[in-house]
Formats: C-alpha cells, sequence, structure tokens
C-alpha cells in the first residue's frame, strides 16, 4: 500500500500529470471481456488501454505501456488506482 498523495482530490493543471486506472467487465455471449483503461484527468480522455478475456496483472500492466507508448516523456506522473478490481472513475464526466 502506498500513501495517498491526492487525498481524494483529483485535479490537474496540465496533461500527464495524474492519471487514474480502472478495470471494468463485460458480459458476451462467448463469456466477459475486460477493459482497463488510463485516465487523464488534465484532458478527462482515455489515453491507453488494453481488453482481455483474463482480468489479470497484464491487463494492467498493457494499459499502462499503451499510454506511456502514446504519451511519452510523464515523468512526475501519479498514476492512482483505486484498491481491488472495480474502483474507478466516472466514464460521463
Amino acid at each position: 500500500m502506498f500513501e495517498d498523495h491526492l487525498q481524494r482530490v483529483f485535479r490537474a493543471d496540465e496533461p500527464n500529470r495524474l492519471w487514474l486506472r480502472d478495470i471494468t467487465g463485460h458480459w458476451t455471449k462467448e463469456g466477459t471481456l475486460y477493459w482497463c483503461a488510463i485516465k487523464d484527468v488534465f484532458s478527462n480522455r482515455v489515453v491507453g488501454y488494453s481488453i482481455s478475456e483474463r482480468m489479470t496483472a497484464k491487463l494492467a500492466v498493457d494499459a499502462i505501456r499503451n499510454a506511456l507508448a502514446r504519451r511519452g516523456d510523464v515523468a512526475g506522473c501519479i498514476l492512482h488506482a483505486d484498491t481491488g478490481s472495480q474502483g474507478g472513475f466516472n466514464w460521463s464526466s
């Protein structure tokens, strides 16, 4: 467990300062499909994601790698992920 640097204040003054991670499952005829997304708080947009048939650590790592490949240098960026697999953010924001 890490220290809570955000104190539940989810704001960013510029891109790549605060990212949020969420994992969700969607039921299909073939089984559950899991989606992990990384959202930039500043732009309120998904900056990286991954999709898999299994909810594993690889799902989250692949989403982070996807965001890093798209955003480049993100030194100093904080990635917030609620404990548990379904903690997250409001997609309608």
